[in-house]
């Protein structure tokens, strides 16, 4: 009865996210216990050369997202979803949506897949001596100034995926501070956008002459338990049709999924880290102090409430392995068979285990899309190996599922080796971690470092965000002392989550080692690969 009650009075957080693959929306108690979910597939669209997602979708998606939600909360308890304590939304970090005074998006959404453009990221590196991303909406701005895009001197606002929704949902042009960190650098001392940068960058358009400064389109930025607005009456039907929904409903700060993986993972205390493996693949550590120099490799972040993280990005990482299985469920289903495609997919990771540690000289690369870690604008999914490779299922798997992780460690030992960065923990979540042990174990001796998955991992960043809008109603509270994310987080939620550590170990550790080696040299093959398949 007493979970009915709360569903009814609204002593619940709802948590969206928007992935790169699935839109996921969670209810949890004011424990932090998951009550519903629902979800819904989408696919990105490459359209003249940019990775996109149409807003029609992002919107179409949200809804159906919401709905199966609450058709869970009315198959579980008979109640139909009127309101809850708090909402928040999250999605892909970075990227590029520019908007118009009439709140028109001015060109297609260009997602943080997108890597053309360097030749923005050559010029603000060297003039804010702090790496830009690809990715990041400052790169994509500046990349459209060069190219002289007749868009931009119409520009009033630009923001990312997760700030968009949230506009729409409550009419407040706000960020949170760890999504607002991959449009722009932030400040350690101000948890603002670096003002000195800001200026650095009025100064390089100057002679371009646009009737606004960066500072006039960028959006507001706030921090974890700080009010982001309230659901408005048409955000309401925006996320509910049916008009059930009730208007009125505080809103957690926006972020991005970079944010709400380390909130999922309790990764936001000093010398943690954690891994979000799924379409993409990041690894985020919350760092004891600045970096001794600029790697172009890393980027430089927040958690939701504001210390400096260091975050090594990978565009490429499960994409490659899902297509093999849709090749393969081709087969099953034209041989007749009955096998579902978890049980598909957790034959296939189990078999990985069984395989050479080196993979018997199988190298893949999985780059569907570009990466610049590696320096590739584009990407060729590819399969190598020498006529006397022992070429076979387990050796194939093994070799798939490092190549997910072997850019990674390219990046993560840049931060290791040279900059000497000390990890305590780190802590895995995504779909390359949800068949059991298997991930977690090539992921241990791939990084070197014991890996740590927890029985909520599967739970990923929506989880994480209904956990930030669960941490605004007990900031807003004001009869009680407020805690600060990462106490809320320890000891509301973390204290009672049990956890698998798996640790490596020096063969399978050897192995890895051996397979990179292949992987670093075959690298030529995939430039030749991109030259003569355009």
């Amino acid at each position: 009865m007493g979970t009915i009650n709360d569903i009814k009075t609204g002593r619940t957080a709802l948590g969206i996210e928007l992935g790169s693959s699935r839109i996921k929306a969670v209810l949890v108690d004011f424990d932090g216990q998951i009550l519903a979910q629902g979800n819904h597939s989408w696919e990105n669209q490459l359209v003249d050369g940019i990775w996109t997602y149409a807003l029609s979708d992002v919107w179409t998606g949200i809804r159906d997202s919401y709905q199966n939600l609450a058709k869970d909360v009315k198959n579980k308890y008979d109640v139909e979803l009127t309101t809850f304590g708090s909402i928040g939304i999250s999605a892909m970090m970075h990227g590029y949506l520019p908007f118009d005074k009439n709140n028109e998006l001015l060109t297609p959404f260009r997602t943080w897949r997108n890597t053309m453009t360097e030749d923005a990221v050559k010029i603000l590196i060297q003039e804010f001596n702090f790496n830009i991303p690809q990715r990041w909406s400052i790169a994509h701005l500046y990349h459209a100034i060069l190219n002289q895009e007749s868009h931009v001197k119409n520009i009033d606002y630009v923001t990312t995926l997760s700030g968009y929704v949230h506009w729409q949902l409550a009419g407040e042009k706000v960020l949170g501070i760890g999504d607002a960190s991959g449009m722009f650098p932030i400040s350690d001392s101000t948890n603002d956008y670096d003002q000195k940068m800001i200026e650095k960058f009025d100064a390089l358009i100057a002679d371009q002459n646009f009737s606004w400064q960066l500072s006039d389109i960028l959006p507001e930025i706030l921090c974890a338990g700080e009010n982001a607005g309230y659901l408005t009456e048409a955000g309401a039907k925006l996320l509910d049709p049916s008009g059930k929904l009730e208007a009125g409903i505080p809103m957690a700060p926006p972020e991005g999924d970079a944010g709400t993986g380390m909130v999922a993972t309790n990764s936001v205390l000093k010398r943690t880290g954690n891994i979000s493996a799924g379409t993409s693949i990041f690894a985020m550590i919350v760092l004891e102090h600045s970096l001794k120099k600029v790697h172009e490799e890393i980027d430089m972040v927040t958690t939701p409430s504001g210390s400096p993280v260091a975050m090594v990005h990978c565009n490429n990482c499960t994409s490659d392995f899902d297509a093999w299985v849709r090749v393969l469920d081709q087969l099953i289903v034209r041989l007749g068979l009955d096998v579902s495609k978890g049980k598909l997919y957790d034959e296939l990771y189990f078999s990985a285990l069984e395989g050479d540690k080196d993979c018997g000289g199988i190298v893949t690369h999985n780059y569907v899309s570009g990466e610049h870690i590696t320096g590739f604008e584009e990407g060729r999914p590819l399969v190598v190996r020498t006529p006397d490779a022992n070429f076979n299922l387990a050796n194939f798997m093994r070799a798939m599922l490092n190549s997910t992780m072997a850019t990674l460690r390219i990046g993560m030992d840049i931060l290791t080796e040279e900059e000497d960065v000390h990890i305590d923990k780190m802590l895995g979540h995504g779909g390359l971690f949800k068949t059991e042990r298997v991930g977690q174990t090539l992921m241990a001796n791939a990084l070197k470092t014991p890996i740590s998955v927890m029985e909520s991992a599967g739970e990923g960043g929506a989880w994480g965000m209904a956990l930030l809008a669960l941490y605004l109603i007990e900031s807003q509270s004001k009869d009680k002392t407020v805690r600060t994310l990462e106490e809320f987080l320890e000891e509301l939620v973390f204290s009672k989550q049990k956890s698998l550590t798996i640790e490596p170990n020096e063969e399978d550790m050897q192995g890895f080692d051996q397979f990179l080696d292949k992987y670093k040299a075959s690298l030529s093959i995939q430039r030749a690969a991109i030259d003569a398949l355009k």
